[in-house]
């Protein structure tokens, strides 16, 4: 069966509707950043550069570092974001847009992101890396979708009992990494633990200006959650979408976070940029290895 045209866009030029991209212009190792700015600032480092385009926030740009083609994607802020890039990426590797048909064949992307957040634990402190073995999903992006098969009911229900979570809140998902690139990633430099993805940056996230919170308590309850020894380390506005959708999509992905601020002690880098520059070249390394 074909996928209407309603569902599947594509622009005049035969590429997919936001990205503005088209397959052969993407690797299969792909990078996420959420600043279009920064996406320079990982391509610096390429020994070539074969293709580049914008529209709107998603600057996207394919070349080669040390023999590995790779691609770079601005996502732009939060999972809804995330919602358009990743499943207009797999409609590039996975359907064929000229018949609008699935491919019989399917090809897996590598997904990293390499972001910026703010640790929750006062051990993990400014400019240091973190990996997210697991992604809480505190928006409910990933509930349009059937997530039943990739879920941690049991740490989810922990979660809930020990936060009293909201019933009007969407029903907080937990969802695990891609251990391919886990395996890639990791070293005795690097924190790992629990990311917990907000749908917004103030409120969301416990902060607060000039509204009150729906549960004043609720960082606190985060920060204290420990379920076998899986902590929540950090907050952050995209890995849960990233994690939750290339799981159903088939694709493996990760997320390296540049730890820039301490929520706990109320600390912040005093130098972001640089701590974000060694994440960006200890990770192309690692992804090259």
């Amino acid at each position: 069966m074909n996928i209407k045209h309603s569902e599947l866009i594509l622009n005049p030029d035969g590429s997919i509707y936001h990205l503005n991209l088209r397959p052969e212009h993407i690797a299969t190792d792909i990078i996420f950043v959420g600043d279009q700015n920064r996406v320079d600032k990982v391509t610096q480092h390429f020994d070539s550069i074969e293709f580049t385009t914008q529209k709107r926030e998603f600057k996207t740009s394919t070349g080669t570092y040390k023999g590995k083609r790779i691609t770079v994607i601005s996502t732009g802020i939060g999972p809804d974001n995330i919602d358009i890039v990743l499943n207009e990426l797999d409609a590039l590797v996975n359907i064929n847009l000229n018949t609008r048909q699935v491919k019989k064949t399917h090809t897996s992307l590598n997904i990293t992101r390499i972001g910026t957040s703010g640790s929750l634990q006062t051990d993990i402190p400014v400019d240091s890396f973190l990996l997210s073995s697991h992604a809480l999903d505190l928006n409910g992006m990933l509930l349009s979708y059937k997530t039943e098969e990739i879920t941690h009911p049991v740490i989810e229900q922990a979660f809930i009992a020990h936060t009293n979570w909201c019933s009007k809140k969407p029903y907080p998902l937990i969802v695990s990494n891609g251990k391919y690139l886990e395996d890639k990633l990791m070293s005795d430099n690097v924190f790992k633990g629990i990311t917990a993805t907000a749908g917004g940056f103030y409120g969301p996230q416990g902060r607060v200006l000039r509204l009150a919170l729906q549960d004043a308590e609720l960082n606190k309850k985060i920060d204290s959650f420990n379920h076998n020894g899986n902590r929540i380390t950090n907050l952050e506005m995209e890995t849960s979408a990233i994690y939750g959708l290339s799981t159903l999509l088939g694709h493996n992905a990760a997320s390296m976070n540049a730890i820039i601020a301490n929520r706990a002690n109320g600390t912040f880098s005093e130098n972001p940029g640089k701590v974000v520059a060694e994440l960006i070249k200890y990770t192309l390394d690692k992804l090259v290895r």
